[in-house]
This record gives C-alpha cells, structure tokens and sequence, in this order.
C-alpha cells in the first residue's frame, strides 16, 4: 500500500478544530460556539447533547453553513477527508450538502413544504445532485420511502405534508435526507415532536439504515436517553463549549463534569421510579455576556474561586474519557502526563 493510501486511510471522516461561530445582533456579539472541537469516524455514531442555548444545533449548522444571515464562522475549521469546507464557494457547499452530508431537522412539518408533494420534494434533491431523469428520480424516490417504511409508497408520492402524521413525515425528512447516500447524517433532535412510541420507531430505523448504508451519523439533542443507545461517543456542551465527552459508559456511569451529572439527575431512572428528580438550579447562560471562568459556574453547587475567573482546561479521566471541570483537578481525578 502506499504512503498516499496510508495517509488517506488514517483520515478521519469529518474533524471540527477549534470552531468559533457567532451572531452579531443589537445588542452585541453572541458567541454561540467557543472552541469546540470533535472527530467523527466512518460508520460511526457521534451524539451531542446540551440544553436549549448549549451551541450543539449551531455547531451542526455550521458543518453545513446553512446559519442565518446575520451568523458566521469566525474561528476554526472544518475538515472532510482532511479537506477544509470553510473554504468551499457556494457551488461547492452544495455538492456537499447534498452529496456528502444531510440533514434531518427537528420539526419535518415546518421543514417540509406545504404547497409541494412529497414526491416532488425528494425528487427535486435527486435531480440537483444527479443527473437522473425524472423517471428514474421518481423511482429512487419511491425505494428510498419503501426503505424508511413508508407502506404504499407510490400513493404517498403523490400526498402533501399535512396528509401524513408526524412519524409518516419525519420518515419522509429522512428518505430526503438519505436519497443521495450521503457519507454523513446530521439529526437534529429528531424525534422531539413524536410521542414515545413513534420516537423508539425512528430511532431503530435510523441505526438500521446506518448499518446498511454504512455512513456516519451526528445526532443532536437535549435529551441523553435519546442517544445512550446509539453514540459511539457521547459530547455533552454548556455555553458553547464542551464540557464533557467519552462513550455511554464513561457519561452515564461515571460522569465528571457537574453539569453532566446535573442532567443526569433530571432523567427518571426506571429502576427507581419513586426517585425525586432533581433539576438544574437557575437559567440557561447569557451567551453576549460569558463569564471569565466556567461558564456552568454560576449554576453549580461545587463552584470554587478559580471557577469565576479561569476556564478549566480539559483533562484525560481515562483513555476514551475526557472533562473540562475544576474538581477533577481538585480531587485528583485524572490520568497524569506519565501514565
């Protein structure tokens, strides 16, 4: 094999360095994205999750560059197969987006247009991204539905968004999404609009595809229980940064953040039904005005001195397991340069 080969082999599928994106709006800069950096491996499933106001759905809107007007990547870069798309012209995005990487957003009635069928909206993404005839467009369009689990799918090409339920029409945003085959799939919280049920359903479906398609999945959400059964690696965000990342495990079982451990007490535990949930004291961070330190300082009970004025740097737990929080320090509770 050569060096060439070696090299493209060792490549990660999408790396995030550094990403800074902000908003500039009257009443300031608001810094949505501080510094986040992550690596997503072919096949591999990677799950961010924050609360509302984290920066988790900017930092995926920013991989695709589909921010607002008034938004833009000040800092960082974006590397696909080691190639950075920050530099792409708009052409070139486009080809991305549809060829490389999709998107499923998290409301799909909102998402999808009303006044367009749905045959004719996943037919619209094949046209502009093949050079398929409308016929075989339509084809592929009806075998992507089939594949997702829409019955009669021939009949529902030719049904409006607001003929089909919610799940109907978030199995529709996915076929959209996965027509063209796409290396990577962003999911933007998307079972919040689905009842339980339907939400087991989506997200069953969601990873057979991945295996059979073999590609790449970033799920975004506020919800760990969401993504405990299908990341390969959890990343969890406050304020624009991360504070914590590792496998299920690690986050689940042994959470060394207190912000993690914070949503970790809000989630109902099955075994222990009669449990009080405990929420997280105070309200999300004002992003136009950050804290020199940490920025969950203010919400924390074991907050210290060093916690307003310094961000703590992010520390190796254990070899899949890593923590940006000062009580790590504190407690001794990482691995040292040596080990």
């Amino acid at each position: 094999m050569s060096e060439q080969m070696k090299n493209e082999k060792n490549v990660p599928l999408l790396e995030v360095i550094d990403l800074h994106t902000s908003f500039k709006t009257d009443k300031g800069e608001v810094k949505a994205v501080n510094g986040v950096s992550y690596t997503l491996e072919a096949g591999k499933s990677l799950g961010i999750v924050g609360e509302s106001g984290s920066g988790k759905s900017v930092s995926a809107y920013s991989i695709m560059q589909i921010l607002d007007a008034n938004g833009h990547i000040t800092q960082g870069r974006i590397l696909f197969k080691g190639e950075d798309i920050t530099h792409y012209t708009p052409k070139q995005m486009q080809d991305f987006r549809g060829k490389n990487c999709a998107m499923i957003f998290q409301d799909p009635m909102t998402s999808l247009n009303p006044v367009y069928t749905v045959g004719n909206q996943i037919t619209e993404a094949i046209r502009i991204h093949s050079d398929k005839s409308k016929d075989e467009a339509n084809k592929a369009a009806v075998e992507m539905l089939k594949l997702v689990g829409i019955n009669d799918a021939e009949r529902r090409m030719k049904q409006y968004p607001h003929e089909l339920s919610g799940g109907m029409r978030q199995r529709v945003m996915i076929a959209m999404a996965l027509v063209m085959e796409p290396s990577i799939l962003i999911a933007d919280e998307p079972t919040t609009a689905l009842d339980v049920t339907i939400q087991a359903q989506i997200l069953e479906l969601m990873m057979e595809l991945q295996k059979k398609l073999k590609m790449a999945i970033i799920i975004v959400t506020h919800d760990l229980g969401v993504i405990a059964q299908m990341s390969d690696e959890i990343v969890v965000m406050y304020g624009g940064r991360i504070c914590e990342r590792g496998t299920a495990e690690d986050i689940f079982y042994n959470p060394c953040h207190e912000y993690t451990k914070g949503l970790l007490r809000s989630i109902p535990s099955v075994n222990n039904m009669k449990k009080k949930l405990v929420p997280i004291a105070g309200t999300p961070i004002n992003l136009l005005n950050m804290p020199k330190g940490c920025a969950f300082c203010s919400r924390c009970d074991s907050a210290m001195k060093i916690c307003l004025t310094e961000v703590p740097q992010e520390l190796r737990i254990d070899k899949t397991h890593l923590a940006s929080c000062w009580m790590n320090v504190k407690n001794g509770n990482y691995m040292k340069e040596a080990e």
